[in-house]
């Protein structure tokens, strides 16, 4: 299984990745390094990887990185970098390797102390790779002070070290950054794509993985997660109903404030369960006592550790929220095209009664502004507006089409 098998409806990508990969093997095997790429290599030192939510920025990045620490022998015979079978691939994709760095940031942004530190990491040699690799699953997330760190790293590239960003857009990300990386743009994979990873690699059912490919448009982590919890397809089910409980003003804040915890119901389930082991982990550790004891000058570590749990947990609410969000714009998106008569897929399969109640009772134009509601929410949340207000506000939007 090679490292791109993951990389769903992507071939272009694919391709252009496989290509810099063995420009880069050539270089390490020539003995040259990164800071003296020759002009017209495909292998450059940094790289963004924007698309939309679910087409795999992320694992587009990682099999990029776990390519370039490729090891295996084949390579000699011409075979391309990304076996995923040797040692190189096996770590990096592991996220065992000691050359490659990834970020995923558990809090709302990423910031200059973070980042200080990975651009430290940035400047050595690699220690058993052939590549230092530093990944950022969430570029966009980089405060301007974090921003303005790796601007520097990026412009003064160290020898034989690779930036991989990733970010929804490339507004997202900083110009002066974006003006010295490769950008590779992905797609939303095909709705067919997702469905038959789900059903070979995950042993998924074939109709419910076209049903949970169907049902997320084709954004492979969401797909994944419908197909293999049921409880997250309950939660998905109770979001779609809300169109047809915003009847009066009651209707409105009830399901706003049953929206809101759900949302944070989910994220506390999620952080206990990573809370509690870190903790541990930590404690001992530290060489924590029986009783929850500590020893002396170890409160400043459990606070920084707090507040990371914390942050974390308000961005998994945040997530959360917004996952529900975009549910409830797939429901009125499919509003719209029956309104429309258009022929493209239906992704709510299953409410289908729902759906053409709602087409029926309004117009194209309420479902276009309810739309638009459903945005302005998600804008608000962004802007860090109280979740219950932003949500009760987008409820009695929806009311008044």
């Amino acid at each position: 299984m090679a490292v791109w098998d993951d990389l769903v409806g992507q071939e272009r990508v694919r391709e252009q990745l496989a290509a810099a990969a063995r420009d880069a093997d050539a270089l390490v095997t020539a003995g040259s390094t990164g800071a003296d790429v020759p002009e017209g290599s495909r292998m450059t030192h940094a790289w963004l990887f924007t698309g939309p939510p679910g087409s795999g920025r992320a694992t587009a990045a990682r099999a990029f990185a776990a390519a370039l620490q490729c090891v295996s022998p084949d390579r000699a015979l011409g075979a391309a970098p990304g076996c995923g079978f040797c040692d190189g691939c096996h770590t990096a994709l592991t996220g065992t390797h000691a050359d490659v760095t990834v970020v995923a940031t558990e809090g709302l942004t990423l910031g200059v102390k973070q980042t200080r530190e990975l651009v430290r990491g940035a400047s050595l040699s690699p220690a058993v790779g052939r590549w230092q690799v530093i990944v950022v699953e969430d570029a966009d997330r980089f405060t301007e002070q974090a921003a303005n760190a790796v601007l520097k790293a990026v412009e003064e590239p160290a020898p034989r070290t690779v930036w991989l960003l990733c970010a929804p857009s490339l507004e997202d990300v900083l110009p002066t950054i974006r003006s010295r990386c490769r950008h590779l743009t992905l797609r939303t994979p095909p709705v067919d794509a997702v469905a038959d990873i789900l059903i070979r690699r995950d042993g998924i059912d074939p109709q419910l993985a076209h049903d949970s490919a169907r049902a997320t448009q084709g954004h492979i982590g969401r797909a994944r997660r419908l197909a293999t919890d049921p409880a997250a397809r309950d939660r998905r089910s109770a979001v779609l109903r809300m169109p047809l409980r915003v009847a009066d003003l009651g209707g409105c804040l009830k399901a706003a404030q049953e929206l809101v915890d759900a949302a944070a119901a989910e994220a506390k389930q999620v952080a206990e369960e990573v809370d509690e082991k870190e903790t541990e982990e930590l404690r001992a550790a530290m060489g924590g006592g029986p009783g929850g004891r500590m020893p002396r000058g170890t409160a400043g570590v459990m606070k920084e550790l707090e507040k990371r749990q914390k942050s974390r947990l308000t961005r998994t609410q945040r997530d959360s929220l917004d996952l529900a969000l975009t549910d409830l714009a797939g429901f009125y998106r499919d509003v719209l095209a029956l309104q429309f008569g258009s022929q493209v897929a239906i992704a709510n399969v299953a409410m289908g009664d729902a759906l053409d109640r709602v087409a029926r009772e309004s117009s194209a134009e309420q479902t276009l502004r309810r739309i638009e509601a459903i945005g302005e929410c998600r804008d608000a949340l962004d802007r860090n507006v109280a979740p219950l207000l932003a949500v009760e506000a987008m409820a009695v939007a929806l009311r008044a089409g």
